[in-house]
């Protein structure tokens, strides 16, 4: 089922990239495996999967020992600054840091560590009460103050769009981020490849077509979530 559904979710990112011009190989496919067993993460593994999402430090913990070493791991869920010394030298990229509090946590524990991490900034672009992430205003204030710290590389920028069952309903959400992009550059590390992470299993093809690089899909890959596990 999933190297199925693997197949399928690339065919819609290469049709989406048609669409608008772009090339498939800008658009990195994330497996979003929270709550999944390590089992079939080895199943997407083998089907040719190297990055992984997870939203809480712990389980991305347990499974980064389990898994072969060249997976690549992307925290995209909520960090809290007490767990930031648990995955600083674990992960590839940091995709939820909404805080310049918790963005000097990840600097302090990178230079600990001896390590550089790349992180992307969330933004709440549809400024919704239930989501984390700094405000589209803030965006810039708070790139500029990140960009001084050692030990991090700010990449781009995230978001959490709202759950439609329209996808045509976030596009204008997607089409936010990557304008505060812009505004953004002065502070990346490699202001030639903007990072997007942005759209999820019901509307990564909407965000494709507005310029995302990087799409989080769960459900669309392992199936449905179980939610007894979170």
């Amino acid at each position: 089922m999933i190297k199925e559904n693997l197949e399928t979710v690339k065919k819609n990112i290469a049709a989406a990239c048609e669409k608008a011009g772009r090339d498939p190989g800008e658009v990195t496919l994330i497996a979003v495996s929270k709550t999944k067993p390590v089992e079939m993460l080895k199943e997407a593994y083998d089907a040719g999967v190297r990055d992984f999402g997870e939203n809480r430090v712990q389980e991305l913990v347990e499974k980064y020992d389990q898994m072969p070493g060249d997976v690549r791991w992307h925290l995209i869920g909520h960090l809290q600054t007490n767990k930031v010394k648990y995955i600083v030298d674990k992960v590839c990229m940091i995709h939820s840091v909404d805080s310049l509090k918790l963005a000097k946590e990840i600097s302090s524990q990178a230079v600990k560590h001896n390590v550089t991490v790349d992180i992307l900034l969330e933004v709440n672009v549809a400024e919704e009460e239930t989501k984390f992430g700094t405000s589209s205003e803030g965006a810039v204030e708070l790139a500029k103050e990140v960009s001084k710290l050692p030990g991090i590389n700010i990449r781009g920028l995230m978001t959490v769009a709202p759950y439609v069952v329209d996808p045509e309903e976030n596009r204008q959400v997607f089409v936010a981020l990557s304008k505060l992009a812009v505004d953004i550059t002065p502070f990346l590390r490699d202001n030639h490849n903007v990072v997007l992470s942005m759209g999820m299993s019901n509307d990564y093809q909407v965000a494709v077509t507005e310029g995302a690089t990087c799409v989080r899909v769960g459900t669309g890959i392992f199936g449905e979530r179980d939610y007894g596990k979170i």
